[in-house]
């Protein structure tokens, strides 16, 4: 069997809701990323057999294979095709592990993996409030899923605010995570980490002024430990805010992956080989836990420790999911989000995963580490978790 190397990995910088990357169709957006990673390679672009692109809110513009409207948007020609998934928040990084087993088994050797959400433009659970209010019904709402689960409504919130509960995290300490979350992203901003990984989209401000966005709109560079404390609950009785919970954002990523072949066929070094993929499924009520079981299957799976891991990204899509990860686990926070996670830098669902990923594999490579661990929790009780091998 060929192994799977990452060649190339860029994203645009995160824009708010109704911020700087408004104006951009979420095909367009994602074409950017596209054209950057053949760029990045010097590949011929008729040389990418596949792009598979991870979006959770198929609908709308993000409607109609969004893959392959992003191909035709970008400088690839017609001849490559392209496939949209849907694992929820890991969506992108399921197309990773798409891709890595597609040139791992020889079918291609050059496979582009990436994602796309435009969180303004396709509000979230935009799709089910149509249904709903169209008389169509729920998607949770099946005769064999009520027989199952009685009585039960499915909620990210309700599944974060049980994870705090269990786990037994204060709101102080959930303050204090989501507020290291934004010292870290803007050190890493202000520091230049970004740098590498980001690639300039061209916006219109909202004064109408022409700009390069090219630092993650989220990143509040004055936050204060006070003023997250202050930021009131999202549900009665709670221990979560908006200031711990991952911000709505509009983004693209992507990452390159090749085999043997691939290299050859590129002429390129490889950034990274992937060395372990993992996904699983639990109990979908409390919904977010997954990563910590993941997490445990994919080290046993690859016969490592956590301690063979030089740094970790979990995403922050609540404070709580992390720190329940860090101790289960019993992991080194030190090595966690190293570069602030999606408190900060925001989460565009769909491209979170190759978000992620394209953060890793860069801060191995500034850091001089060697092995990296990414995982997320997902709607539906699920998680992905990709154990990578950075290549200097």
């Amino acid at each position: 069997m060929h192994e799977a190397y990452i060649v190339a990995a860029a994203r645009t910088a995160g824009g708010r809701r109704g911020g700087m990357l408004r104006d951009w169709h979420p095909a367009d957006l994602a074409a950017q990323v596209l054209d950057a990673l053949v760029e990045r390679t010097g590949a011929d672009p008729a040389l990418v057999e596949d792009v598979i692109m991870g979006c959770v809110g198929q609908f709308a513009q993000q409607s109609a294979n969004i893959a392959r409207n992003a191909v035709m948007s970008s400088r690839l020609p017609e001849s490559v095709p392209g496939t949209s998934v849907d694992r929820q928040c890991g969506s992108s990084q399921q197309a990773v592990h798409f891709a890595a087993a597609t040139v791992m088994s020889g079918q291609m050797d050059i496979v582009i993996a990436a994602g796309v959400e435009s969180m303004t433009r396709v509000p979230m659970q935009a799709p089910g409030k149509l249904a709903h209010d169209a008389g169509m019904g729920s998607p949770f709402k099946s005769d064999g899923i009520a027989a199952r689960y009685p009585g039960i409504q499915f909620s990210q919130f309700a599944g974060a605010e049980m994870i705090a509960k269990k786990y037994d995290l204060s709101k102080e300490a959930l303050d204090g995570f989501g507020y290291e979350s934004q010292r870290r992203g803007a050190a890493a901003a202000g520091s230049g980490a970004f740098d590498t990984e980001i690639i300039p989209i061209d916006v219109t401000t909202h004064e109408g002024a022409a700009h390069v966005h090219r630092t993650d709109e989220g990143i509040r560079f004055d936050a204060s430990l006070e003023a997250i404390r202050g930021v009131k609950l999202i549900m009665d009785g709670g221990r979560l805010t908006a200031a711990t919970s991952s911000q709505i954002c509009d983004g693209a990523s992507g990452v390159m992956i090749v085999n043997e072949r691939g290299l050859k066929a590129l002429g390129v070094q490889p950034m990274a080989r992937i060395h372990h993929m993992t996904v699983v499924g639990e109990d979908p009520v409390i919904m977010l836990e997954a990563p910590i079981g993941a997490t445990q299957k994919a080290l046993a799976r690859a016969g490592m420790s956590l301690n063979d891991i030089d740094l970790y990204e979990v995403n922050e899509a609540f404070a709580s999911v992390p720190m329940a990860w860090l101790q289960v686990l019993g992991a080194d926070p030190e090595r966690l989000n190293v570069n602030g996670g999606a408190i900060a830098l925001g989460h565009p669902l769909g491209a979170s995963g190759t978000k992620l990923m394209t953060t890793l594999v860069h801060a191995l490579h500034a850091r001089g580490k060697k092995w990296g661990l990414q995982t997320m929790c997902e709607g539906g009780g699920l998680a992905n978790v990709t154990i990578i091998e950075a290549l200097h």
